[in-house]
């Protein structure tokens, strides 16, 4: 995985229609509202605390979570249960959704083909931070 930081002066104002496109039956065509959106202020809640790391492997898709995709990880948000965090297991990166019950703490894949990690004491398990959002180019 590919790791990268914000810089907190960055900014990328770009023209946003606010008009909604349909996305079943095509709507009427009305005025064009048009104002600049700052892809960092829509997407990124605590700049500070904030980074991007690039998608490897599969393991996530069920998730709509694909190789390549940057994820938004936010380590000022308190990983829950249920959470999409990115942690570091034995000694690896990982993106899993995380299970708590009781003690016990699992990583789940969102794909069939991937087996529940377990965390022990052994394993030198830290949670990096919760995603929160995904970037994709289509």
């Amino acid at each position: 995985m590919q790791y990268y930081s914000i810089g907190s002066t960055s900014r990328l104002s770009l023209p946003f229609l606010t008009d909604r496109v349909a996305a079943g039956f095509p709507s009427p065509a009305t005025d064009h509202e048009e104002k600049d959106l700052d892809l960092n202020e829509h997407l990124i809640e605590h700049p500070s605390s904030t980074f991007f790391i690039r998608v490897e492997g599969d393991s996530m898709e069920g998730a709509a979570i694909l190789e390549n995709d940057i994820l938004i990880v936010d380590r000022s948000i308190t990983p829950a249960h249920g959470s999409i965090v990115v942690a570091v297991v034995h000694g690896e990166i990982t993106v899993k959704r995380l299970y708590r019950e009781g003690k016990r703490i699992e990583l789940h894949a969102e794909n069939h083909c991937y087996p529940p990690l377990d965390v022990t004491h052994d394993t030198g398990f830290r949670i990096w931070g919760v995603v929160s959002g995904v970037v994709r180019k289509t």
